[in-house]
């Protein structure tokens, strides 16, 4: 059977034979149409799905041709934009923004020809129980190994969560910061991050990067404009994470981790002396004042265990890390004090 298209390779022309659409949406189209305009009106649409199946992304195809191609794109920008409406108003985005990112990092690796494999781990949990932080796992050359964890968080609400600006008494939220270590935790990752959307990030975020940051001892944060399809900042901290992980040797001491230890420490000595000033200045508020100053013993006890467990083995796990970071043991043992205190 001969080839329904072939190719004027002199004249650089396309040739059809004859050929038949067996297409309702097609067929209706072209149905409403004059005879006379038919013609024009299929070579259109064969240049509009040739452009499509260049793009990579829709949104940047649908910018090219719009003034190209005049009204007959705009059913398909209306499509679009609903989906963009649907996706930034529900709670569905969470599952498209992992899918987005998937895909399109696998599409990367098959360019670069690397061997490396992102997949959602959907609702499957992880090492920690009843977990499923971890949204995305990239194998780095196929090694289930070399992990990379990936969380998407298209959501405005959640802060960056610094460790020095981190009350663990006050009610647990997730934070950028928490959501990294827990992936790496749950997913046993050997690098971290977290990706945002720049139309859906808090300020406290923006103000760190709007590009790609990294934290020592924590891991990226990312920030991507999936409404323009530009990805660009997740190839940049990929290609570093990717780094990391095939060159990553147990060292004896890093130093990175320690600093982070170090800041919270001299956070809570800070801490402790002010409180040592309400003591001096205000007698009647001694309960109060005795809370907050179990809390800060309590909170040094903590640090100083963690210092001393880095110290001994040069490095925290990623599950010593989460604990480090949550302080939910100490928050366990305050309560009891505070219901002491309270008698």
């Amino acid at each position: 059977m001969a080839n329904l298209i072939s190719l004027d390779q002199k004249l650089k022309r396309i040739k059809i034979n004859k050929a038949e659409i067996e297409n309702e949406v097609v067929f209706e189209y072209f149905d409403k149409l004059p005879a006379s305009e038919r013609e024009d009106k299929f070579f259109q649409a064969l240049y509009i799905g040739v452009l499509a199946l260049m793009e990579d992304r829709i949104s940047a195809f649908l910018a090219k041709t719009q003034n190209e191609l005049g009204t007959e794109l705009e059913s398909l920008k209306m499509l679009f934009d609903l989906k963009k409406e649907i996706f930034y108003k529900t709670a569905v985005k969470g599952m498209i923004a992992e899918d987005d990112l998937t895909d399109f990092l696998n599409e990367y690796f098959k360019e670069k020809k690397w061997r490396d494999e992102a997949k959602t781990t959907g609702t499957m949990e992880g090492k920690l129980p009843k977990n499923k932080t971890g949204d995305i796992v990239c194998f780095v050359d196929g090694d289930e190994e070399k992990r990379i964890i990936i969380e998407a968080k298209f959501d405005k609400s959640m802060k960056l969560g610094d460790i020095s600006d981190k009350d663990i008494f006050t009610k647990k939220f997730d934070t950028a910061w928490s959501q990294i270590i827990e992936a790496k935790a749950n997913r046993e990752g050997t690098v971290g991050m977290i990706v945002f959307d720049l139309s859906l990030v808090d300020n406290s975020i923006l103000k760190l990067t709007d590009s790609v940051a990294y934290i020592h001892g924590v891991g990226f944060i990312v920030i991507v404009d999936s409404r323009k399809g530009d990805y660009s900042n997740l190839v940049i901290a990929y290609n570093l994470a990717r780094d990391i992980v095939k060159n990553a040797k147990e060292i004896e001491f890093d130093d990175k981790t320690l600093t982070m230890i170090i800041k919270r420490i001299i956070k809570d000595i800070d801490t402790f002396f002010s409180i040592k000033k309400i003591v001096e200045s205000n007698i009647d508020n001694n309960k109060e004042i005795l809370k907050e100053l179990e809390k800060a013993l309590l909170l040094m006890e903590f640090n100083q265990s963690y210092l001393e467990k880095f110290l001994a083995d040069g490095k925290l796990s990623n599950e010593d890390m989460l604990e480090f970071y949550s302080g939910e043991e100490v928050k366990d043992k305050y309560k009891k004090i505070e219901e002491e205190i309270a008698t």
